[in-house]
């Protein structure tokens, strides 16, 4: 998924000046995540909006709010959203997460965050940002998340499973429980690459699941399969 844009059954995603291209791991987080007709949704580090776009594609009544700090994929976001079929309901806002304000909250909260604190870093700073935890720690997006979010609200993250223990402990400090958790493996036996949790102020049942992108013979998990049903070309 590395060339300059990328279609999907219903819009087109340019990110030539995004340091972070669409991958499986946005993809598969815009398939899975869910909650009960979210009213107001917001991204947080939305990179190329693929995962926004892919939520006002499922959720037609919903209204979306990404937040970029870098400015290229701001402004290319941006026009990924006006050049949508979901333009009227999306909206960009440039700066850190931090520092964003909202009269409303959130029904939906989502992240693809970045997860490499001390990570060796590479000469490009615009890659380095999208990568490295320096402008957005796990507490600072968990503390601002917990402020916008509606008190039965869900909070959507993927992470490694490391990474993940981490921020779980830092949730846990504020209130979030688990309710729910899917385990991305590239086949079934294999290890987990990938952990997407949605966490709750409510206390709920946890529900578990395992999503493989590949079956033995290397064609498409039914898992992964019904994951992107309706957002790529090649699964209807």
């Amino acid at each position: 998924m590395g060339q300059t844009w990328f279609q999907f059954q219903q819009f087109k995603v340019h990110q030539d000046q995004c340091a972070m291209k669409i991958s499986t791991d946005a993809v598969l987080m815009g398939g899975l995540v869910h909650g009960e007709n979210p009213h107001r949704i917001l991204d947080v580090g939305t990179g190329t909006g693929v995962i926004a776009l892919m939520l006002a594609q499922r959720y037609r009544e919903s209204f979306l709010t990404a937040v970029e700090l870098d400015e290229k994929a701001a402004e290319q976001a941006k026009s990924n959203f006006k050049e949508s079929p979901f333009s009227n309901r999306m909206k960009l806002w440039k700066g850190e997460f931090q520092s964003y304000q909202s009269d409303e909250k959130f029904d939906m909260i989502v992240s693809n965050p970045p997860y490499f604190p001390d990570h060796l870093k590479a000469k490009d700073s615009q890659r380095n940002q999208a990568l490295h935890t320096d402008a957005l720690s796990f507490k600072d997006l968990v503390s601002k998340a917990s402020s916008l979010i509606t008190e039965d609200g869900n909070f959507w993250v993927i992470l490694p499973p490391r990474q993940m223990q981490d921020f779980i402990q830092i949730t846990e400090e504020v209130g979030f429980h688990i309710i729910e958790k899917l385990t991305v493996q590239d086949k079934p036996g294999k290890k987990v690459l990938r952990e997407i949790v949605c966490f709750s102020k409510i206390l709920r049942d946890l529900l578990e699941k395992q999503v493989f992108i590949k079956n033995e013979d290397g064609s498409p998990h039914m898992s992964y399969q019904k994951a992107v049903a309706g957002f790529l070309l090649e699964f209807n």
